[in-house]
C-alpha cells in the first residue's frame, strides 16, 4: 500500500512539472492572455446603487479594448496618480509595480478639449449637473439649469458619480471625471470637455479615489 501510494505522488509530481512545462495555444492561450490582462467584461450587468437602478450595458456591442481591465503600464507617476489620454480614449489608474486600470472614455469635441495637470478636489455620488454658463450660451436649452442644477438621476449627464478637478491654485477647472448613461459614446469624442466613464466603471474609479491635492490627475491630448 505504501509502495501504491509513492507512485501515486510520483504521478502527481511528473503530471504537474509537464503541466508546466506545456506551450499554451488556441483557445487556452487566449485564456491566460484574459487573465493577466485581467479584462472585467463581466462587470457591466443591471445593478442598484443608492436607491436607482442602473440597467445593464450591452457591453458586447463596446469595443473591448474599452473595457475595464487591469494591464501593464510604465510610467513615472506614482500610484494612485489617474492618467487620461485623449487620443487613445483611456483613463488609467496607476497601481504599483508597473501595473494599471484602464478604462475607456469619451473625450471633448475638438475645441472642447482640455490638457494639463490637476486634482481631485472632492467627488458625489449622484451629483446634481449645473451646467457652465458657456453651455447654456450654446444651448438655451440647459440654461434652466446653470442656478438651480439638474438632479441626480438615470439621465443626469454626470450619471453616476463625478469627480472635480481643480488646479494647482486650488481654482475650479470646471472639467469633470464622470459617468454617462450614454454608453454608446465611450470611445468617441462626443462631451463638451469633461472626460465620461461607462457608469458601472465611474463607480469603480470613485471608490478607489481619495480626494485632495495628493490624487493628482494628468490629461494627455
Amino acid at each position: 500500500m505504501r509502495f501504491r501510494n509513492i507512485l501515486t505522488a510520483l504521478g502527481l509530481v511528473m503530471s504537474i512539472g509537464l503541466a508546466g512545462c506545456t506551450t499554451t495555444t488556441g483557445e487556452n492561450a487566449e485564456v491566460a492572455e484574459t487573465t493577466k490582462v485581467q479584462i472585467f467584461s463581466d462587470s457591466y450587468g443591471k445593478t442598484t446603487d443608492a436607491g436607482y437602478a442602473l440597467p445593464a450595458i450591452p457591453i458586447q456591442k463596446v469595443d473591448k479594448k474599452f473595457h475595464r481591465q487591469i494591464v501593464d503600464y510604465a510610467t513615472k507617476e506614482k500610484p494612485g496618480t489617474i492618467v487620461v489620454n485623449t487620443r487613445e480614449r483611456f483613463l488609467y489608474y496607476v497601481l504599483p509595480r508597473g501595473k494599471a486600470v484602464r478604462y475607456g472614455i469619451g473625450v471633448g469635441k475638438q475645441g472642447f478639449a482640455w490638457e494639463g495637470e490637476a486634482y481631485i478636489a472632492w467627488k458625489q455620488a449622484w451629483p446634481t449637473w449645473h451646467p457652465p454658463k458657456e453651455m447654456a450660451e450654446r444651448k438655451p436649452e440647459v440654461a434652466k439649469y446653470v442656478e438651480n442644477g439638474m438632479g441626480p438621476g438615470l439621465s443626469n449627464p454626470l450619471g453616476a458619480r463625478a469627480m472635480y478637478l481643480f488646479n494647482e491654485k486650488g481654482q475650479d477647472t470646471l472639467f469633470r471625471l464622470h459617468g454617462t448613461p450614454e454608453w454608446a459614446s465611450i470611445g468617441t469624442a462626443a462631451s463638451s470637455g469633461c472626460i465620461r466613464m461607462m457608469n458601472q466603471d465611474v463607480i469603480d474609479l470613485y471608490n478607489r479615489v481619495k480626494p485632495g491635492r495628493n490624487s493628482k490627475v494628468v490629461v494627455q491630448q
